[in-house]
C-alpha cells in the first residue's frame, strides 16, 4: 500500500509548523509563532488532499 505523497508532505509541514510555533513562544517571537501556526494549517489541508486521493484510488 502507498500513500500519497501530499500526505507525507502536509504531515512534515504540520511537524516544523509545530517545531516553529514552539520556538515563537519560547523567544517571544510572533512573527515565527504566527508562521508556524499557518505551516500547520497548510499541513493539515495537503494531509486531507492526500487522503482524498488515497480514498479515490481506492486505498
Amino acid at each position: 500500500m502507498t500513500v500519497d505523497k501530499d500526505r507525507v508532505e502536509g504531515s512534515a509541514t504540520n511537524l516544523s509548523g509545530k517545531i516553529k510555533e514552539g520556538a515563537g513562544n519560547l523567544t517571544g517571537d510572533e512573527k515565527l509563532k504566527n508562521e508556524g501556526i499557518a505551516d500547520q494549517v497548510k499541513g493539515k489541508v495537503q494531509n486531507v488532499v492526500g487522503g482524498i486521493k488515497d480514498a479515490l484510488k481506492g486505498k
